[in-house]
């Protein structure tokens, strides 16, 4: 993927702030930056619908669209691909337009979509603060749902039972299996605090991280629970081989072994108690009873895939349940469901490119590849997991994709005044020494 900075329609940033006096620079750079904290934080109360986050997430595209934004070249690929996707669910709704809610969940991925095209090229520039302040707005929203979770699972405040569903803790969702992954990206950036941070921070950043993992398990999410492993297990291989550092690979290796017994002690001493015992047993097997049989969750798998092999336009959104017991719980089939073959293979090209991209941009050396790392596990998991269950409008998945295209489409200029500057001095130290 090339990386230019050719501009199409929209003004540069660099451009407003250039014509703008000091005074107004500074405003416009503390509102983009706070527009993008508010939506950080707002992405974990979404128990009501329009959350506040499609107003947050409305006002920074108004403020970033009115104060200079860049699309370059390497992002008209992803807009090409999300374009494409949603007119797939365009031609598919057509014939079930009229049906409840198919236009409004029509129009949820349109809007979702560009919220993708938003981050991606937002963070593109400036991005060391702006993936910063937005990433310090969803780790404080992590925590702050995660600990209202764990309170509410033990019964520690009155009006507990609206924070849990089914014993499984939902904090501010409506549901924990959304729950659980929204934890995942803000716990891996929590750990890499842990493994390269100074040791000033380490007794907070641990309780984070407990205090994360803790809301994860008793969401009882069982793809949550494979999602933070595959993630976790991506990320410190990511950080291992792409160091250049022998101390920071002891610290990766010390870390994880502490780590992972630290969690064990911790997991092993929650489930002491009974009510998540009892959960848990039922929880941890690998197949549900609603997962088999050939309307369980891969029968339906299967059947709506020979199903979608007749119908090249699709059945519509939402519509899957007239055919079966229950919806697809896989993402791709479901693409291919409600947008046809056109929906369905572009949603598939994007998760491809998108994991290409993402792995390019993780041996990039740049300020931001610790970042890059944590956003790319997280999303491989969340690929894996919406295999099993209907990832299309999980905000947060939208929000790491265009995470992801944006730490690999972003300038370095650090990392080329870095290079410059060595050079000078290296330069410099040759004049001397002629001298």
């Amino acid at each position: 993927m090339s990386i230019t900075s050719n501009d199409f329609d929209c003004e540069s940033s660099e451009t407003v702030g250039a014509r703008a006096g000091p005074a107004a620079t500074r405003f416009i750079d503390r509102l983009r930056l706070g527009s993008l904290w508010l939506v950080g934080i707002s992405g974990s109360f979404v128990v009501v619908e329009p959350a506040p986050y499609e107003f947050l997430m409305i006002f920074a595209m108004v403020v970033f669209g009115a104060t200079g934004l860049t699309l370059r070249t390497g992002h008209v690929p992803l807009m090409l691909l999300l374009i494409f996707y949603n007119v797939g669910f365009a031609i598919s709704l057509m014939p079930v337009i009229t049906l409840e809610d198919t236009a409004k969940w029509t129009a949820v991925s349109c809007f979702l979509s560009v919220t993708t095209l938003f981050f991606a090229m937002a963070l593109a520039e400036d991005t060391v603060r702006r993936v910063d302040i937005l990433l310090r707005g969803y780790i404080l929203a992590a925590v702050i749902t995660s600990a209202l979770a764990v309170l509410a699972y033990f019964r520690l405040f009155p009006g507990w039972e609206i924070f849990i569903h089914n014993l499984r803790a939902t904090a501010t969702f409506k549901d924990p299996n959304v729950f659980g992954p929204f934890l995942i990206l803000p716990t891996l950036i929590v750990l890499q605090r842990i493994m390269f941070g100074s040791l000033r921070g380490l007794a907070p950043d641990l309780a984070v991280a407990m205090t994360l993992v803790a809301a994860i398990f008793l969401s009882f999410s069982r793809g949550a629970w494979g999602h933070l492993a595959a993630s976790l297990l991506i990320m410190l291989f990511l950080s291992y081989v792409t160091t250049r550092s022998s101390i920071e690979r002891m610290r990766i290796a010390v870390v994880t072994v502490l780590g992972g017994l630290l969690t064990a002690v911790f997991i092993i001493g929650l489930l002491s108690l009974d009510q998540v015992a009892d959960l848990f047993k039922e929880r941890a097997s690998l197949v549900q009873d609603y997962d088999a049989g050939q309307m369980g969750r891969f029968g339906r798998h299967i059947l709506g895939a020979m199903l979608a092999l007749d119908h090249p336009f699709g059945i519509g959104p939402l519509q899957f349940k007239n055919y079966f017991p229950e919806d697809p719980h896989n993402s791709f089939l479901d693409s291919f469901m409600a947008g046809g073959w056109l929906g369905g293979a572009t949603f598939l090209v994007l998760v491809l490119v998108t994991l290409w991209v993402g792995l390019r941009s993780a041996f990039a050396r740049t300020p931001w590849q610790a970042t890059a790392i944590a956003a790319y596990g997280a999303f491989v998991g969340e690929v894996g997991e919406s295999y099993v269950i209907d990832v299309q409008h999980w905000r947060h998945y939208y929000l790491i994709i265009g995470l992801v295209w944006a730490l690999a489409l972003a300038k370095r200029p650090s990392v080329m005044a870095a290079t410059r500057s060595s050079n000078e001095r290296r330069m410099a130290d040759a004049v001397v020494s002629v001298r």
